[in-house]
């Protein structure tokens, strides 16, 4: 389905519309029409950009926010330059994957869940009839297992709400532990033929992510070379068995929204992380994008990337 759709490879736009200061130089600045033009001549055809609820409500029951015109720019923009766009509601009211961020009870407050359902419904009201080139993922990163039962039931009635204003209209669902690939399999049957499994990957986390101020579980002076990782091609086909076996089980496909390798690895030890995950990609067709294009300790358009960027793009 994405890749009838002309989606395979992509970079997330993180950091613009969602883990930011919300500030009006922030949404206003942070990504420009010179980024799109440069992501498009990369070779890439697909961007994600995470938008948080609180860009798109005023907080006063109403969608009169500023985030609905800047992602208005962004879909023009795409248009402009021969991208397809994936619109990640990567923060709703009462639930991030951020703990930091202090956003509780969505799981459990009907209140909160009929908030994103409508908020669901905007989003698709506006650009539904763009089904050609934007793709729908409803929730960024469910965390714990014990919230599968409400969110398997959560986004049927979304996509049931959605389908009123956008009929054909492709919708990525990922499961818990961040979207992890072992996850999956939790996931309901799709609701319709237009539904899509998403998972994410950052493993091994601790060459991925080593030295990351946020994560409590590693140890933030440990290093860790490519060659030390266990980031092999078996690896990952290990990896992602469940979620490759379920998609097939529910006669759809999969889609990688995020993976990547943090800023604090060198760029020439990165690459070969992505050599091998992108290798196993390409043997499933699972779409994917990258995380990220600019700063968010990840960029691939940060400077430190000049050398090695025509390397990166031929293996992402």
């Amino acid at each position: 389905m994405l890749k009838a759709m002309g989606i395979r490879r992509g970079v997330n736009l993180g950091g613009w519309l969602s883990q930011c200061d919300y500030s009006a130089d922030r949404l206003a600045n942070f990504i420009r029409a010179e980024d799109f033009a440069r992501i498009a001549s990369w070779g890439i055809d697909h961007v994600r950009i995470p938008v948080d609820y609180n860009v798109l409500e005023d907080g006063n029951g109403g969608y009169d926010a500023p985030g609905w015109e800047r992602l208005d720019f962004a879909l023009a923009q795409c248009d402009m330059h021969g991208l397809k766009a994936v619109i990640d509601l990567h923060k709703t009211a009462g639930f991030s994957f951020d703990k930091g961020e202090m956003e509780t009870g969505f799981f459990e407050d009907e209140a909160y869940q009929q908030r994103f359902c409508r908020l669901w419904e905007q989003i698709a009201c506006r650009w539904g009839h763009l089904s050609g080139r934007v793709v729908f993922e409803l929730l960024n990163e469910v965390t714990e297992p014990r919230f599968m039962a409400v969110w398997n039931r959560v986004v049927k009635e979304a996509i049931g709400r959605i389908r009123v204003y956008a009929p054909n209209t492709l919708i990525l669902v990922g499961g818990y532990h961040h979207n992890a690939a072992h996850a999956v399999p939790e996931l309901d049957p799709p609701a319709d033929d237009r539904v899509i499994y998403n998972f994410h990957c950052y493993d091994p986390l601790h060459y991925t992510h080593q030295g990351a101020y946020w994560v409590d579980m590693l140890d933030k002076s440990a290093r860790v070379a490519f060659c030390n990782s266990g980031a092999t091609e078996a690896y990952f086909e290990q990896l992602f068995a469940p979620a490759i076996e379920a998609a097939a089980k529910n006669h759809t496909t999969l889609y990688c929204g995020e993976y990547g390798v943090i800023d604090i690895v060198p760029t020439a030890d990165a690459l070969e992380w992505f050599r091998v995950i992108n290798a196993v990609f390409e043997r499933h067709g699972i779409a994917r994008c990258v995380w990220s294009y600019r700063a968010m300790d990840f960029g691939i358009g940060d400077e430190r990337w000049d050398i090695l960027r025509d390397e990166l793009l031929k293996v992402l």
